[in-house]
């Protein structure tokens, strides 16, 4: 059965950060975001992330759904890197892979000092504050309900 990772935390955690750490998440794994084309198609264009954020942005979530698709279709394992912070926003995502074992891997939120050191350290990709502050404030912690497995990093 293959196996679904889906990373859960606010922006700044550490998750995509955590993937590139994982020697075990590279080799016949699908490593799946829009962050990935979003940035893909920045360079492309010789701009920021957050200068092409809006407009691309419908796009790269059609790419990532292909991705998962194509990933599906091929059985492969996936890791599935974005916030995931609701369980609203995670059950249209989980039924899309019914036939996988479902492990959340779980990033909580360091306190708001470090977490916005963390975000200043992204030049080209800022998250209103605001924005960032509704995430945390709407988090939802994953539920046995929804996966098989949770771990928290």
């Amino acid at each position: 059965m293959p196996i679904l990772y889906m990373l859960i935390g606010v922006p700044g955690v550490g998750k995509s950060t955590w993937v590139k750490q994982q020697d075990w998440a590279h080799d016949q794994i699908a490593i799946v975001s829009t962050d990935n084309h979003v940035e893909k198609y920045a360079l492309s264009k010789n701009a920021t992330y957050n200068e092409v954020f809006k407009d691309y942005m419908p796009t790269a979530i059609g790419l990532m759904f292909d991705d998962i698709d194509d990933a599906s279709n091929r059985g492969l394992n996936i890791i599935w890197d974005q916030t995931n912070t609701t369980l609203k926003s995670r059950a249209s995502k989980l039924r899309k892979l019914p036939d996988y074992y479902k492990i959340a891997i779980t990033f909580l939120t360091p306190d708001r000092s470090e977490l916005d050191v963390r975000l200043s350290g992204r030049p080209g990709k800022h998250i209103p504050k605001n924005v960032v502050d509704s995430m945390i404030a709407g988090f939802e912690m994953p539920t046995e309900k929804e996966f098989d497995e949770i771990w928290f990093v």
